[in-house]
């Protein structure tokens, strides 16, 4: 199968080995298994694929009571009954009443689109390994209709993973893998700049001293991401905020961090001096 190679967006820069790792798995036609901390950009990949490479995006957000068959079809019986005790429509077409799920429609679609299985390890352990034998044979049956999908198009499975349960064996074979590392510094310095094209150089120095000031103290639960830097440049800015103002303080670090002992961590160290 011939496609185009993934390189990344104007908003979303990519690591060689990210892009190698998305080329691979669309090569070999397997889902991609991105792991990283929160706020690495795993999610947003997906919508960086589907923009890059010019397909269809569908996103299937797992909970803790997701079952695999709630991505392929759901048969409405609630609405069904009430039809047929209240409504004039004919309730002998079941087909009516089926409703493809995310993995049902990207079987279904004529065109080749991207799939997101957003935080699989939020489900319990049963589904990845029933997750697998869909993804595996790429078609399934609607029981009631007797109508078999088969896909026309292997959908671009991206899935993410927080790290929270460990997956089963046979699951990860068949996926490529790829774990998301924190941007250095450097790397920051890149995303920053596609977000806040006009940040002040001396501006854009301050606060990433301060950022990874923040991630390296050992007493935060919850260090701040890639996402909350974004939304703090923008506050410092529309703040009128001075690269001095950053040095000797840290305005609306609630912007940064969202736990109160978090906080009360970064307090007590600044009262101490250990802010440099």
């Amino acid at each position: 199968m011939s496609f185009h190679l993934f390189t990344g967006t104007d908003t979303y820069l990519v690591t060689p080995e990210l892009r190698d790792a998305v080329n691979v798995a669309c090569a070999l036609e397997r889902p991609l298994l991105i792991r990283g901390e929160p706020g690495t950009g795993k999610t947003v990949l997906a919508e960086a694929i589907a923009e890059n490479l010019a397909k269809p995006l569908l996103t299937w957000h797992i909970k803790s009571t997701t079952k695999a068959q709630d991505g392929l079809y759901v048969y409405d019986t609630v609405q069904r009954l009430n039809d047929s005790r209240f409504g004039d429509r004919d309730v002998s077409d079941i087909r009516q009443y089926i409703k493809l799920g995310p993995l049902g429609q990207a079987l279904r679609s004529e065109e080749r689109v991207v799939l997101l299985i957003d935080e699989i390890d939020k489900a319990d352990m049963e589904f990845p390994n029933d997750l697998l034998h869909e993804l595996d044979r790429m078609s399934f049956a609607i029981a009631e209709t007797g109508e078999r999908v088969t896909a026309q198009q292997r959908p671009i499975v991206v899935i993410t993973s927080n790290n929270e349960k460990e997956l089963p064996d046979a699951f990860l074979r068949r996926c490529v893998f790829h774990y998301i590392s924190f941007p250095d510094r450097q790397t920051m310095t890149d995303i920053v700049r596609v977000h806040h094209p006009n940040v002040e150089e001396q501006l854009l120095k301050q606060v990433l001293l301060r950022f990874y000031w923040l991630r390296d103290l050992p007493e935060i639960r919850k260090r701040p991401s890639t996402s909350e830097l974004i939304d703090w440049i923008a506050a410092l800015q529309r703040g009128g905020i001075t690269p001095e103002t950053i040095e000797k303080e840290l305005p609306f670090l609630g912007v940064l961090l969202k736990r109160e002992s978090d906080i009360e961590s970064v307090l007590a160290n600044r009262r101490f001096g250990r802010v440099s």
